[in-house]
């Protein structure tokens, strides 16, 4: 495989897209050591300036107006509307992936979010190239924006998306139902009891993790105060991500809590502190849920962002995996009802039968293969 390239163009919308780039080129180098990885952020600011600008907007508009989203998240579903929003960001965006490939001259492109991978199905349509593409869709429902011509492999999260692009007359020998890369090192952590031993976490204690992704999303101090209102002592886990300010305020709330609080700002122990604890309360991205599978971590799921992860969450619930607080309920009684009883340890059971912690192994083992490398 000496001299042979493969390039991973990821998006930083959210750290879904970003972590299914890294768990793929992590299990590249491993079964491939002699590979050249090389992995892009297609909105990072490095890379395109009206790129990262586009980010910013889109990212504001989630903050002040998160029901327009999901206008546009509708809209995109229908096969024109999800053509005319993808031809638009191809078309913006085709320049920079023509100065990438001049630049690096991949052998192999894969794609964990639908911009990049509408730009090198255009490109390769312009150039009337054969470059292999393969796209890793990040999301647990079938939609429209992931959908590009001239695409040799998906791979998606369950076989109902599989069976959806079947029928809409994709070719079998293309999709895969692999599951949502997540990376090798979950394999590797140590049992929950070892992993409460290395945090000095007593046995006995009920173990809360809150997080809301990198930017600290998803009303973790609304959460906090909800968590006041129980008696029982607990260890709580807390990650404010890249929001320095919540870091802040959530350091202060500890310091009147009757519960143990710990307590991160942007961390790479998120993994370790999820097998450590009995329940995770987050927003429902789809590599957060795809982690807490795979560590059989019940979860209560809040405030998803309309669209993807409002489906996130549907499929998270309906398996029993997860219980899904609608706007109006309270936090506490669901965490009670939860600890309660034989309702967690079900949980456990459900959430594991949901995992796919291979995924990472298969996609990279048919991307190999496919392309005889």
């Amino acid at each position: 495989m000496t001299g042979k390239k493969i390039m991973i163009l990821t998006a930083s919308i959210g750290s879904g897209h970003i972590k299914a780039a890294e768990a793929v080129a992590e299990e590249l180098q491993h079964q491939q050591p002699a590979a050249q990885i090389v992995t892009v952020d297609f909105m990072a600011r490095s890379t395109s300036f009206w790129h990262w600008l586009t980010k910013k907007l889109y990212l504001e508009m989630l903050n002040f107006v998160p029901n327009l989203y999901d206008v546009f998240y509708k809209l995109s579903s229908s096969e024109m509307g999800a053509s005319c929003g993808k031809n638009m960001f191809a078309y913006f965006m085709l320049p920079v992936f023509c100065r990438l490939y001049k630049e690096h001259r991949p052998n192999y492109v894969i794609c964990t979010h639908p911009f990049p991978a509408e730009t090198v199905s255009l490109w390769k349509e312009r150039e009337h190239s054969d470059l292999p593409l393969s796209v890793v869709m990040t999301d647990y429902s079938l939609h429209q924006m992931w959908l590009c011509r001239g695409v040799d492999h998906y791979f998606m999260a369950t076989e109902a998306m599989e069976q959806g692009m079947l029928q809409q007359g994709f070719a079998s020998e293309t999709l895969h139902a692999t599951g949502i890369p997540i990376s090798r090192g979950l394999q590797d952590l140590p049992v929950q009891a070892e992993l409460r031993r290395q945090l000095d976490i007593a046995p006995e204690r009920k173990v809360i993790m809150l997080m809301g992704g990198g930017l600290g999303l998803g009303g973790i101090e609304k959460n906090l105060q909800e968590l006041e209102k129980l008696v029982q002592p607990l260890t709580l886990l807390v990650i404010a991500g890249r929001n320095e300010q919540l870091l802040q305020r959530v350091q202060d709330f500890a310091a009147g809590s009757r519960h143990d609080m710990r307590i991160w700002g942007y961390t790479d122990e998120a993994r370790k502190l999820m097998g450590a604890a009995d329940l995770l309360i987050t927003k429902p991205g789809a590599l957060t849920i795809s982690e807490a599978f795979a560590l059989g971590t019940p979860m209560l799921l809040h405030d998803p962002i309309p669209g993807p992860e409002t489906e996130n969450a549907v499929y998270a619930t309906r398996h029993g995996a997860a219980i899904w607080l609608h706007p109006g309920e309270r936090l506490s009684p669901a965490v009670e009802e939860i600890f309660a009883g034989e309702t967690l340890s079900r949980m456990r059971e459900r959430a594991l039968a949901c995992a796919k912690p291979l995924a990472s192994q298969k996609i990279v083992k048919i991307i190999l293969q496919s392309a005889g490398f």
